[in-house]
C-alpha cells in the first residue's frame, strides 16, 4: 500500500492553477418498454479457466491486522521497549488516552500506566539488563500500599473467560510475592481475578500464571486493566509479560482464523511496504527470545511474534498456500535464497510463488532502487531464489495499471526466465478527483466504473509484455494488491471505500474483470484478509466488512470456466472521474458474467447493480443448460452505500439467501438497486 493513496493532499493551489474539468456521468439508459434483455449462452465457453489464485488476500502487519488482531496477544508492548511508535502514531495515542502523557512522565513505556498515579515516580527503565529486547522495567514498591503497572486490555469474553500468561522476573529486594491481576478499568480496588507467586529468583525466570473471569463480570466490549503488582516495598524487574486466551490456536485468535477459512482464499500474501525493511531471521526461533522493535514502514510495533512459523502455519490452518514476497531493499540475494529454503524445508515442498520485493518504484519504500538499478537488482534475486528453488514461481515488481509503462520496461529488459509473472497494484483514493465539486451520487458511479477501466489496462499492461521478445506468451499479471479508500474522514464516509457497502460493489465489479480477464491475469491479492476489505478485530469482537462477503460470494462458487453472456441494460460513462482513472466508457448499469463448474452441471451467474436509484428487472434466458429445480439466490445490499459493519453491530451487512423459481421459459428477478447478487443454477 502507498502512502500517497493513504493521505489527503491539498488541491487548493491545484484547483486555482488547472483549467476547470467539471467531472460527467453520461447515461444511456436500457430500453423502457420491459425488463432488461440477459442472454446466457452455456455452450459457448471462454477459452481458459478461472484458476483459484484469482482469490488471494494480503496480510500485512500494518495498523491492527496482525498484533491486536491475528495474533491474540491481548497486551502491546510486552517487554517494556521504548521506540516501538513513530511520532505520529504517539500522538495518536495519547490523543486517544491523555492519562498516557502523564505515564511516559513516569518512565513509563506506552501503553503501561502506573496501578496508582498518586504514587508518583516508582519505577526506572533498565537499559541493558532485560529477558528480552533491550529493556525491562524496575518496580520499586511502598511499605503497605499496592504498587505497580497496568495495561488497558480488551478480552474476547464472549467466547472465553480462562487466560495463560507467563512473564519475566528477576527479585531485587524486599518481599517475593508477584500478584497478578485484571481489575475493573480505572477501579483498582474491584479485582476480577488475580494470580500470586513467589518469584524470588535473582536471575531472570520465566513464570506461567492462569486468570480464570467469573461468569458475568466482565461484558463484551468493556475494557479492564491487566495488572503487575509486586508486594509491600520489594524491588523487582519485569520483562516480557503476555496474556492469551486459552482457546488461542497456537498465538492465533481462533474467531479471525475461522473467518478466514471461510473465504476459502487459496493464497495469503505476506508483504507489504514492511517487506523492505524485513529481516525473516528476527521472526523465527523462541518466541519469547524475538526481539521487539520499529516497524519502519508504518510507525507500529514489530514484536516478531508472528514470523514465518506462524505464517505458515495460519496458511495451513485456512487451507490457502503462502506468497512471500522477499526484501529488494535492505535484504540480500542470499538471505532471500536463505528463507526460500527455510520455507520450502519446513513445508516438505517446493515450488512456492515468491514476490522479487514490493513497490520498489516508491520512495517510501526502505532501499528502492532507481530505474537504472532495477534490472539488474531483479535479476540478482532471480538468480538466488531459483539456485535455492529451481522451481519457484517468481513475482517481479511491475508499477500501477495507470503508470506501468516506463517501469515494467525496465523490468522486460531482464533475461529470459527471471520471473513469472509482472506485479502491478491498485491502491485508489475514491473521492480524489479531477473535479473535487463531485456529489457523493457522481463518486459513487465513478468509483463502481473503476475495475471496468481497469480491466482494459491489463489488455495495455499484457500486450507490453508481449512485445518483449524475453517474455512473450511466458509472463503475465498478478495483481497483488488492490484496493479502494477515501480521504473524506474515518467516520461516515461519503464515497465507496473498504469498510462499507459501496466499497463491496467495487469490489464484485473487480472479480467481475478478474474473470473476463483471468487469462493475463491468473493472480489477485485482496488488501487484505485483516482489516481494509476483510477482517476486523476491535474492543475484542471479531466482524468482516461488507467487502469481505462480497469476496466470499465470488470465492466459494463452483466457477470454472466462463460462458457468453449478452444483455441490452444501459451503460454510462466517466468523463474527468477519479484521478487515476478518470477517462470510462460504457459502463453497464446490471454486469453480469455466467460461469460452469467443471462438471458443468452447475451454472453460476454474478450479477451487479451499479445504479444508484433504480431496481432493474430482468428477463434472462438461457441455452445450452436446462436448469432442474429452484435456483439458489445469495443478496448483498443495505439501506446505503455507506453502510458498515463494527465491533456492535458486526452483521449490519451480510448476504440474504432466498431462492428462484425455474421453468421452461426466460427467469425473471429484479435486481435490487446497489446490490450484488449471486444465482446458482442445477442442470
Amino acid at each position: 500500500m502507498t502512502p500517497r493513496s493513504l493521505r489527503l493532499i491539498p488541491s487548493v493551489v491545484v484547483l486555482l492553477l488547472a483549467p476547470a474539468l467539471r467531472a460527467e456521468i453520461h447515461r444511456v439508459p436500457a430500453p423502457a418498454d420491459g425488463p432488461v434483455h440477459v442472454e446466457v449462452h452455456a455452450a459457448k465457453r471462454a477459452g481458459y479457466t478461472l484458476p483459484r489464485t484469482i482469490f488471494g488476500s494480503f496480510l500485512e502487519p500494518i495498523g491492527n491486522s496482525t498484533y491486536n488482531g491475528l495474533w491474540a496477544e491481548a497486551l502491546q508492548n510486552p517487554s517494556f521497549e521504548e521506540n516501538l511508535w513513530g511520532a505520529r502514531e504517539v500522538e495518536r495515542m495519547v490523543k486517544e488516552e491523555p492519562q498516557l502523557a502523564k505515564s511516559s512522565q513516569l518512565g513509563l513505556p506506552l501503553p503501561w500506566e502506573p496501578l496508582n498515579y498518586q504514587q508518583g515516580n516508582r519505577y526506572e527503565p533498565r537499559w541493558g539488563d532485560a529477558a528480552n529486547s533491550w529493556r525491562s522495567l524496575d518496580i520499586l514498591g511502598l511499605p503497605n500500599a499496592e504498587t505497580g503497572v497496568r495495561q488497558r486490555v480488551y478480552l474476547p469474553v464472549h467466547r472465553e473467560l480462562h487466560y495463560k500468561g507467563s512473564i519475566y522476573v528477576k527479585h531485587l529486594s524486599g518481599p517475593a510475592t508477584i500478584d497478578i491481576s485484571l481489575r475493573r478499568r480505572d477501579q483498582p480496588e474491584e479485582v476480577l481475578c488475580r494470580y500470586k507467586m513467589d518469584a524470588s529468583a535473582t536471575e531472570w525466570k520465566k513464570y506461567d500464571f492462569p486468570l480464570d473471569i467469573p461468569p458475568g463480570r466482565v461484558m463484551p466490549l468493556e475494557p479492564v486493566d491487566f495488572v503487575i503488582e509486586v508486594t509491600g516495598d520489594e524491588r523487582a524487574l519485569v520483562d516480557e509479560a503476555s496474556l492469551l486466551p486459552s482457546d488461542a490456536i497456537d498465538g492465533l485468535d481462533p474467531d479471525e482464523v475461522a473467518m478466514a477459512k471461510q473465504m476459502k482464499t487459496p493464497l495469503v500474501r505476506f508483504g507489504g511496504n514492511f517487506t523492505s525493511g524485513y529481516h525473516w531471521r528476527d521472526g523465527i526461533g523462541p518466541r519469547d527470545k524475538r526481539i521487539s522493535m520499529l516497524n519502519i514502514a508504518w510507525g507500529i510495533p514489530e514484536y516478531n511474534q508472528f514470523g514465518t512459523d506462524e505464517f505458515l502455519e495460519f496458511c495451513r490452518l485456512i487451507g490457502a498456500e503462502p506468497q512471500i514476497a522477499l526484501n529488494l531493499g535492505s535484504g540480500t540475494p542470499q538471505e532471500a535464497a536463505d528463507w526460500v529454503r527455510y520455507v520450502d524445508e519446513h513445508e516438505k515442498r517446493d515450488g512456492f510463488l515468491w514476490e522479487l520485493g514490493n513497490e520498489l518504484w516508491g520512495n517510501w519504500n526502505l532501499g528502492y532502487p532507481t530505474l537504472q538499478q532495477l534490472p539488474e537488482r531483479t535479476t540478482e534475486f532471480s538468480k538466488a531464489v531459483r539456485s535455492a528453488d529451481p522451481r519457484a514461481r517468481l513475482i517481479a515488481t511491475g508499477q500501477d495499471a495507470d503508470v506501468y509503462q516506463k517501469w515494467n520496461a525496465a523490468q522486460l529488459m531482464d533475461p529470459p526466465g527471471t520471473f513469472d509473472y509482472l506485479s502491478t497494484h491498485f491502491v485508489v483514493t475514491t473521492d480524489r478527483t479531477q473535479d473535487q465539486r463531485n456529489s457523493p451520487d457522481e463518486l459513487a458511479q465513478e468509483s463502481f466504473a473503476l475495475p471496468v477501466g481497469l480491466g482494459r489496462k491489463m489488455h495495455e499492461m499484457q500486450d507490453q509484455i508481449n512485445q518483449s521478445p524475453n517474455f512473450k506468451d511466458k509472463a503475465h499479471i498478478a495483481f497483488t494488491e488492490w484496493l479502494w479508500v477515501c480521504c473524506r474522514g474515518e467516520a461516515n464516509a461519503d464515497a465507496p471505500r473498504f469498510d462499507n457497502m459501496g466499497g463491496a460493489l467495487t469490489t464484485a465489479g473487480f472479480f467481475n474483470m478478474l474473470f473476463r480477464n483471468a487469462d493475463i491475469v491468473p493472480i489477485s491479492d485482496m488488501t487484505g484478509i485483516m482489516e481494509f476489505a476483510g477482517i476486523w478485530k476491535k474492543r475484542g469482537q471479531v466482524y468482516a466488512s461488507p467487502a469481505y462477503y462480497a469476496f466470499q460470494m465470488y470465492s466459494t462458487a463452483d466457477a470454472y470456466i466462463p460462458v457468453e453472456v449478452q444483455s441490452d441494460g444501459g451503460h454510462y460513462d466517466v468523463h474527468h472521474g477519479v484521478t487515476r482513472l478518470p477517462e470510462i466508457p460504457d459502463v453497464p448499469y446490471l454486469e453480469i458474467v455466467g460461469t460452469l463448474n467443471k462438471t458443468g452441471d452447475r451454472l453460476t451467474l454474478f450479477c451487479l447493480n451499479r445504479d444508484l436509484t433504480r431496481d432493474l428487472p430482468a428477463s434472462i434466458s438461457i441455452d445450452g443448460f436446462q436448469p432442474s429445480g429452484p435456483a439458489s439466490v445469495e443478496t448483498l445490499s443495505s439501506a446505503s452505500i455507506y453502510d458498515t459493519n463494527d465491533e456492535v453491530r458486526p452483521k449490519a451487512v451480510t448476504p440474504v439467501q432466498t431462492s428462484l423459481k425455474t421453468g421452461n421459459g426466460p427467469l425473471q428477478y429484479t435486481f435490487r438497486h446497489e446490490s450484488i447478487t449471486r444465482i446458482e443454477l442445477q442442470r
